[in-house]
């Protein structure tokens, strides 16, 4: 099995996130670790990917405008590269 690049898994991630999602569901469901998964949540907020809403105790995580641009990129990308469409199962 081929190792996933960092741009899939900022895709993986975006596209999991359209939903609000909190830390724990991002992580199981891109199968990351937390401190992994940690360091890629930070990087996608810091490029304003990433938007956290907060409801009451709990913060979700939230994919922005920005990122829609992101995704349709990597997906454009893929499907040159590979002639399929990448796969992450919602």
């Amino acid at each position: 099995m081929i190792k996933r690049t960092h741009y899939e898994i900022f895709w993986e991630i975006l596209t999991f996130c359209k939903k609000p999602r909190t830390f724990t569901n991002i992580i199981n469901r891109c199968n990351l670790n937390s401190k992994i998964g940690q360091t890629h949540l930070e990087f996608l907020k810091k490029r304003h990917f990433l938007m956290e809403i907060n409801k009451g105790d709990v913060t979700l995580l939230k994919s922005t405008e920005q990122a829609n641009e992101y995704i349709a990129l990597f997906n454009k990308t893929y499907r040159q590269l590979f002639d399929d469409t990448p796969e992450f199962r919602l």
